[in-house]
């Protein structure tokens, strides 16, 4: 039989609160930007490898409805680091997919984030025409580690 993934009720925490007030489309997007590893090929077809512990970072990326009560958590924790941050508390989370394998077994894709800082101010519009993305409060968060386990 072929392997299939059915994929569904997907969960997102920081600092323990589950999100809940996720806006449409693609509301949680986990992405690492940085390469884990380099390599430099020279002469003879040497080649040199390095380790780069920035590819360890994560980008995480949230679509939350405007105003929503995610909406002023996160508002308020950004405004402590903005305030203070030096002091900040660094954001932890995780970020949980569920698998389905069709049999009804279900495996859970977990990425645990820790050393958490917002990276971006939410941005606004106002549009008279109707968009839809006028009620979309977007926080990049960026974390220092995000290792992923499957169990």
């Amino acid at each position: 039989m072929a392997s299939v993934a059915l994929s569904g009720a997907d969960t997102i925490n920081i600092n323990g609160r589950v999100l809940v007030d996720f806006a449409d489309g693609m509301v949680g997007d986990l992405t690492f930007p940085n390469d884990i590893a380099n390599v430099k090929t020279g002469k003879n077809g040497n080649s040199l490898y390095g380790l780069n512990e920035s590819g360890k970072q994560a980008e995480l990326k949230l679509r939350l409805i405007r105003g929503s009560s995610d909406d002023k958590y996160l508002n308020g924790q950004m405004a402590q680091q903005q305030l203070n941050f030096a002091g900040t508390v660094l954001l932890v989370g995780q970020f949980i997919k569920k698998i389905g394998d069709g049999q009804g077994n279900i495996t859970s894709d977990t990425y645990v984030t820790s050393g958490g800082v917002f990276t971006k101010q939410v941005e606004a519009k106002m549009n008279v025409e109707g968009d839809t993305e006028q009620s979309v409060a977007i926080y990049t968060i960026k974390f220092s580690n995000a290792p992923r386990s499957i169990t």
